[in-house]
């Protein structure tokens, strides 16, 4: 079975329920080519994804010029979720002294044309606030959001690493929904679980993005969460027609009532692969407790 397509909320996105993360794709050596790249997202595209999940901030700036140039000689086509509003200094953001948060509604319109013209598009599909910023206000921040949606330049907005108080802030400012907030979930950080921001997703019946599932790749590691995990995994490996790790791994986020969707951070085509297969594991219960149980080194309370 291939990845499935979902929607991001009610009327909203409809996306893979595994998107491709661009984050590290120019970190190899040597650099990818834009054909070696496109053979990449054209294996994802026959795996069902079909989502690419991306940022201004990528690459030094540089990640969505290569994704334009790659998807010019892909043989599929790919929904966009970008980011903007974080500057740091490089020879693109010259005004740049130091790294900070911009989510000013001016940055916003033009981060935006500049996602357009590097990633060779007329709309991205969605479009998130890469962080919070502290020193601009919600309405200001919206204010960008609903241009871009009323120009047609983003057909959806939302968040990324918003706590549950800046979400309800953003959102009270807004006319349309945002459809996601993307958040880091993994086995080894399971802060979303207790601090709201998952609850608050199935509150409003969105689905949250999910980046870092792999922990960075910590869960694959010598610490003595990651033994345990690694224990636990191959405990229960059978049960699920020998899924790999990164599998059960990924599995473990998807599972969460508020269905989030995963981004793989891989280059490697046969990690996106085994991260495909989560898409089609349905955790039991007690499995997925187990998992936790293994994480924390504790039952539950």
């Amino acid at each position: 079975m291939s990845v499935q397509r979902v929607s991001l909320c009610d009327g909203g996105p409809e996306i893979s329920e595994i998107a491709f993360g661009s984050w590290r794709i120019l970190d190899e050596e040597p650099v990818p080519t834009p054909k070696a790249l496109a053979e990449r997202l054209n294996t994802c595209a026959e795996l069902g994804i079909t989502t690419i999940d991306t940022a201004e901030i990528y690459g030094l700036y540089e990640v969505e010029k290569a994704l334009g140039q790659a998807l010019t000689e892909v043989q599929h086509s790919f929904e966009i979720v970008t980011k903007c509003g974080i500057d740091v200094p490089s020879d693109e953001k010259s005004t740049a002294q130091l790294p900070h948060y911009n989510a000013t509604a001016e940055n916003i319109v033009a981060c935006t044309e500049k996602s357009l013209q590097l990633l060779g598009v007329d709309t991205l599909d969605v479009l998130l606030v890469h962080r919070p910023d502290w020193f601009t206000p919600a309405e200001e921040t919206a204010r960008g959001l609903t241009q871009l949606l009323d120009s047609g330049k983003i057909r959806h907005a939302g968040v990324s690493n918003y706590t549950y108080h800046q979400f309800e802030l953003l959102q009270s400012c807004m006319d349309r929904p945002l459809v996601t907030n993307q958040l880091e979930i993994n086995l080894l950080n399971m802060d979303a679980l207790y601090d709201g921001t998952l609850s608050q997703c199935e509150q409003h019946k969105i689905r949250p993005m999910a980046w870092s599932v792999l922990a960075g790749g910590e869960l694959f590691g010598d610490g003595e969460a990651a033994t345990r995990l690694r224990a636990a995994f191959a405990a229960m490996r059978d049960r699920y027609d020998g899924a790999t790790d990164d599998a059960l791994a990924t599995a473990w986020v998807m599972a969460h009532p508020s269905r989030p969707t995963a981004i793989t951070g891989s280059n490697k085509i046969e990690r996106i692969r085994s991260q495909a297969a989560a898409a089609n594991i349905k955790l039991d219960r007690q499995d997925w407790y187990a998992l936790w149980s293994a994480a924390k080194g504790q039952p539950v309370p």
